[in-house]
């Protein structure tokens, strides 16, 4: 038995298709209040028999932050895919993030010490990685160097994929993904769906900044083959290709029949820009769509390396502009 956390979101959803499509026996972990429509979606977008493929999942209720329930949960399970976790660059979020990212992956560690799991992947992020200053691409050796500076998702992340090496420390078979920005079909409101929900409305200004895309079938396609191949003890860089958001921002555009964006924001713009926007977020108490850390990420340019994803586990990317016509293809949901 195999337990996915996360399962209603988007790598959750794709990765409960695949082991579900490939006869494995699945038990989901969901919040109460959690709503399992869109991962049918998903199921229903991705095959005509998606209706009864996602009758097979086992939801169980829970949450990563209660332990008692993530133990109960793992009652029977061999292998776990450990995907929950909040994705977000607001400074409001990050005690949440710190509860959810960190707290629960130490839960869900330590319960599946206790309950004698013999396989687990760990969904983390390049945002727990070191930058590389000299232009070289971000490798799995890239060192974290200070916290100074970083947003609270990237200090979340580091912090619970520390977890999981504590639980490697500890006898633990864990292997560890750590992809770049992920495209693929999902909510246009919330995440890396927001760059689509945003452009679908004519959005006219693109950032020259430069980072890594990857399409969400590539990460799940690289959990798959590490735990597969059980690479115990070892993360990977999931990256499809490193391209410009105007770049990126221009594909969408086209695919969804708009106009691409035209006005770039330069450094200074963006300064100003998230200052506004915090001070109406005062008044409205709205969490803004534009912070601190999304104006810095914006013209940042860094780039990140794909070759152990390639040569370990044989996973050939698909393009940026391949996950966009998918994305788009699934439309809203």
């Amino acid at each position: 038995m195999i337990l996915v956390t996360g399962g209603t979101g988007l790598i959750g959803s794709h990765l409960l298709f695949e082991l579900v499509l490939c006869g494995h026996n699945v038990k989901a972990l969901k919040r109460k209040t959690s709503n399992t429509g869109f991962t049918q979606k998903i199921f229903e977008g991705y095959s005509s028999e998606g209706k009864q493929l996602f009758e097979k999942v086992e939801w169980v209720e829970g949450q990563t932050e209660d332990y008692i329930s993530i133990r109960a949960a793992l009652n029977g399970v061999s292998e776990v895919y450990h995907c929950a976790a909040i994705v977000s660059l607001g400074k409001r979020s990050f005690n949440q993030m710190l509860e959810v990212n960190v707290q629960g992956t130490a839960n869900v560690v330590d319960a599946s010490l206790e309950q004698g799991v013999k396989k687990f992947c760990h969904v983390s992020s390049v945002a727990s990685l070191g930058r590389s200053f000299d232009g070289k691409e971000v490798t799995e050796q890239t060192t974290w160097g200070k916290t100074k500076g970083k947003s609270g998702y990237a200090i979340s992340k580091f912090r619970s994929e520390m977890e999981v090496w504590r639980g490697i420390e500890l006898g633990l078979n864990a292997t560890i993904v750590n992809p770049s920005v992920i495209l693929g079909p999902g909510k246009w409101d919330s995440g890396s769906g927001q760059i689509f929900g945003t452009l679908e409305k004519g959005f006219p200004f693109y950032t020259t900044g430069i980072t890594g895309y990857v399409d969400v079938r590539d990460v799940v396609d690289s959990m798959l083959k590490a735990m597969e191949l059980e690479q115990w003890g070892k993360r990977f860089i999931i990256n499809g290709q490193n391209i410009s958001h105007g770049e990126v921002f221009a594909l969408i555009a086209k695919e969804l029949g708009n106009k691409p964006p035209r006005i770039r924001v330069t450094p200074l713009m963006a300064e100003i820009a998230w200052r506004l926007v915090w001070l109406v977020s005062q008044v409205t108490r709205k969490t803004p769509a534009l912070t601190s850390d999304t104006a810095k990420s914006g013209n940042s340019v860094t780039y990140y390396s794909s070759e152990r994803m390639q040569k370990e586990l044989g996973i050939k990317p698909r393009s940026v502009k391949r996950a966009i016509k998918n994305t788009i293809r699934f439309g809203r949901l």
